[in-house]
């Protein structure tokens, strides 16, 4: 064993630097390490497909902290490194170099990896994915030669990749497999109104058809074929089908784990001293009536890394805030709060057509989500009714003139 840390943290991103920051701004008074797959400290992932592709922020603006900073505080960095085996017994990591790096606690924060694209072709210059720094520096080095894109995938990282290009001039077609876009993260309603915001902007946004093949010449990309058989240019190709979460080593040394590592209310997995963050973390969800949640999301990778510091600290922890998340495409500011997996009911408050509107879910007549757009006053509200679990009548929600601060006072569901 070459080197041992009280804290090893495995994985630079937020949830990575959350934990580790959380803990050096407390005065930890143990050695903490991390350990990141990149050459590059820890740094913000979500401007990649946004501020960051578009050119309105630079590299160095993404770090948390600069490298030398970490070292100041009391961290050590281990960078281009990646851990593939966890002794839970002995307490150690192996790294892809055959290193040994022992540690009290564990913390795995090493998120995910995006998901591959099993089709001919996948592997062909100008096929891009963007997930890590590197992958948008080498989109970005492309942009300006390429007049026509293909972006396979209608969730919010493709769908925000289709805006940059079309705002930068190119033609853009989006290639979703189900039947709406953002499917699996919001209502009906929204995915229309964003379809229609895609195509207003000359965006080809196709549903219902997978992609077949990706085409190409001498090695590079030139073309994507649909599953009906229909066949699109491309000058370059973005892939956004999902993400696959990094824990194999955790899985291999005996975690219980279902879709990412199960962890309890404290960050803790079921190794012991090891806890887990962040977007392969498996976490027990209050704010929903499912037993498990997996959340990829800035706001969930900081409480949860939060919550592990304070675990490690052995500080008191507050009651899990509810989730939320955010997406900017054109002049569209989403934001939603609250999980609105289960809900019996939507309602829409304002007139989509205006673009100004919101979307409120409900569950036997409590509100457990509301997704707003260019609504700031809604989103701004949806946090405390939401908390306060009270019953309301779908038809006050749909008036707007009501505001939804008014509805949190009314009778909470668990009152006879």
């Amino acid at each position: 064993m070459s080197q041992h840390y009280d804290v090893l943290i495995v994985g630079a991103g937020q949830a990575g630097a959350q934990v580790a920051g959380e803990l050096l701004d407390a005065g930890y008074p143990g050695t903490v390490g991390i350990v990141g797959a990149e050459d590059i400290p820890p740094y913000e992932r979500p401007p990649l497909s946004k501020r960051y592709l578009s050119g309105e922020v630079s590299a160095d603006a993404l770090l948390f902290r600069a490298a030398d900073r970490w070292a100041a505080d009391g961290a050590e960095l281990l960078l281009g490194t990646e851990v593939v085996e966890v002794d839970p017994t002995a307490h150690v990591v192996t790294t892809s170099g055959d290193y040994q790096l022992g540690y009290g606690r564990l913390v795995w924060a090493a998120g995910g990896h995006a998901r591959a694209l099993p089709v001919p072709g996948a592997d062909l210059t100008g096929v891009h994915y963007v997930r890590t720094l590197e992958d948008a520096d080498r989109l970005k080095a492309q942009l300006p030669s390429a007049q026509r894109a293909v972006v396979i995938g209608g969730g919010f990282i493709g769908l925000e990749a289709a805006a940059a290009f079309a705002k930068a001039g190119m033609e853009v077609t989006v290639v979703e497999a189900m039947d709406r876009l953002l499917g699996r993260a919001t209502s009906p309603m929204v995915s229309e109104f964003f379809a229609q915001a895609h195509r207003s902007h000359k965006v080809d946004v196709i549903l219902g058809h997978g992609v077949a093949e990706i085409t190409g010449a001498e090695g590079t990309v030139r073309g994507v074929t649909l599953s009906n058989g229909r066949e699109i240019s491309a000058d370059l190709v973005v892939v956004g089908v999902g993400l696959v979460p990094n824990i194999e080593p955790l899985v291999q040394a005996g975690a219980a784990c279902t879709n990412g590592v199960d962890v309890d209310e404290f960050g803790r997995t079921a190794l012991p001293d090891v806890f887990a963050a962040g977007d392969c973390a498996n976490f027990a969800n209050t704010h929903t009536r499912q037993a498990r949640t997996r959340l990829e999301s800035v706001q969930n990778a900081v409480e949860q890394g939060r919550t592990v510091a304070r675990t490690i600290l052995g500080l008191e922890h507050p009651a899990p805030p509810i989730p939320w998340f955010w997406s900017n495409q054109y002049d569209i500011k989403f934001k939603t709060m609250g999980v609105l997996t289960g809900y019996d009911t939507s309602v829409v408050r304002g007139d989509p057509s205006s673009g100004r509107f919101s979307v409120v879910y409900l569950l036997d007549g409590v509100v457990i989500a509301v997704d707003t757009l260019n609504n700031v006053r809604d989103y701004a509200q949806a946090k405390a009714l939401i908390n306060s679990q009270a019953l309301v009548e779908p038809a006050v929600v749909a008036d707007p003139a009501v505001q939804l601060k008014d509805l949190v006072a009314k009778k909470p569901a668990h009152v006879a």
